[in-house]
């Protein structure tokens, strides 16, 4: 078969193929069906990523050790370190949380940043260390979970909870993490993932037969998700792409299922979350369960409508509302006759990038518990609805994740298939 030099790639959110222009550092591609970017470049790419993850690591490592927030109530002081909301929760029997907490605020941003660090490394001195390509499919697959800037939000919504019962304090871990933060969304955001494979693996040639403008489904191709190579599929709609040797599928397998289990286990989940206490307040030997409505509550008594808004709208409307998004698209997808399947596609795209942010009820149970230990004159406990609301977190972000955007546009291009059909059939007769 003929091969082309032409780079081409097919768009992973609609899947129509486009060729790749020359594009200059600081300037991005993007796919002109639905607008997702394709490519980007950044200006001196190897430096660019080795500055900023060595930064966000050394920032993370000074965010340990120290103290990280101080609390006075009373004439009595207590100091929390950022590895002692972990800590405690274990003590409290909430290993679940408390495996949340690590995974998302430090490990998984840690493994992240030293694979960045690990791949650009490998081609700043011209040496293909062991596992560069299984690394870099990894890197896509941290990014949804890494939930360090939703924490340091966490962290401001706790202290406004406090602030009027006690004198607060930011120690030097506290602005040692808000750099780690700013430095590990800046390397996630930049990362040059096309220029990464290209000096990492090299990529195939296409088939000359492969044209753009027409989506790889009717082309029987498919993107890989991994490293961007199209790749043939066999007649089950599968295939191993041929760079970075990632098993391939035309369309995520049983995407519609696997997205309607998820969200049914988000709605069971979601009534105790509501229902029981996140956390027992204890102040003076009174005991006070709170759940999430009733923080809400609390916080407009006090005059802080800004906070009980964001509280409200994170972890009440937008479970909800990711359920109610989902189950709409997954069962558009069946319907014959789509609407503006952009809108749709825009409609998803909210939903995924909204999701973790419901986290934050979570995390300000984390840094409440941790730091507000003062016995009978003033302590605060986890909950068990913290662990059905986390849970709920992780099953619509999961769910999203499931779902596969380019079914959306499969819809449309069917409806499109039959007009043209019912058009030359008019023509004929």
């Amino acid at each position: 078969m003929a091969k082309s030099n032409v780079q081409l790639r097919a768009c992973s959110e609609c899947d129509l193929i486009s060729e790749l222009p020359e594009i200059s550092p600081g300037e991005a591609a993007h796919c002109p069906r639905c607008d997702h970017t394709l490519i980007t470049r950044q200006r001196q790419p190897v430096h660019h990523a080795l500055a900023l993850s060595i930064s966000a690591l050394i920032a993370l490592m000074m965010s340990l050790p120290f103290p990280f927030i101080f609390f006075e109530a009373n004439g009595n002081r207590e100091t929390m370190a950022l590895p002692d909301a972990a800590v405690t929760l274990l003590e409290q029997h909430y290993g679940f949380i408390a495996v949340i907490f690590w995974m998302a605020i430090l490990l998984l941003p840690t493994l992240f940043l030293l694979m960045v660090f690990y791949l650009h490394l490998s081609i700043a001195i011209n040496k293909p260390f062991p596992w560069r390509i299984l690394i870099a499919r990894s890197l896509s697959r941290l990014q949804p979970w890494m939930m360090a800037d939703v924490f340091l939000i966490g962290v401001l919504v706790s202290m406004v909870k406090i602030i009027s019962l006690a004198s607060i304090g930011f120690g030097w871990s506290f602005w040692a993490f808000c750099g780690y933060v700013i430095l590990l969304l800046k390397t996630s955001k930049d990362l040059d993932g096309d220029w990464l494979w290209r000096h990492i693996a090299d990529e195939a040639q296409t088939p000359e037969t492969l044209r753009a403008g027409h989506t790889a489904l009717s082309q029987r191709m498919t993107g890989c998700h991994a490293c961007g190579q199209i790749n043939a599929i066999d007649e089950h709609g599968r295939g191993l792409c041929s760079r970075c040797h990632e098993h391939l599928h035309v369309r995520q397998r049983y995407s519609v299922q696997a997205t309607i289990a998820l969200l049914v286990t988000s709605a069971i989940l979601y009534i105790p979350a509501m229902a029981l206490p996140i956390m027992t307040i204890v102040s003076l030997g009174d005991t006070s369960p709170q759940t999430i409505i009733g923080g809400v509550l609390i916080l407009m008594e006090t005059g802080d409508y800004p906070v009980a808004l964001v509280i409200f709208v994170a972890s009440v409307v937008v479970p909800i509302a990711k359920v109610m998004a989902l189950a709409w698209l997954c069962w558009k997808t069946h319907q014959p006759h789509p609407w503006r399947p952009e809108v749709r596609l825009r409609l998803y795209r909210m939903t995924e990038f909204i999701g973790r942010w419901s986290m934050i009820d979570v995390f300000v149970v984390a840094v409440l518990v941790s730091l507000v230990r003062l016995g009978n004159l003033m302590s605060i406990y986890p909950g068990p609805g913290v662990i059905a609301f986390a849970a709920v977190v992780i099953m619509t972000m999961l769910a999203a994740i499931s779902f596969d955007p380019r079914l959306i546009w499969d819809a449309a291009d069917n409806q499109q298939e039959d007009s043209d059909e019912r058009v030359n059939a008019q023509g004929s007769a």
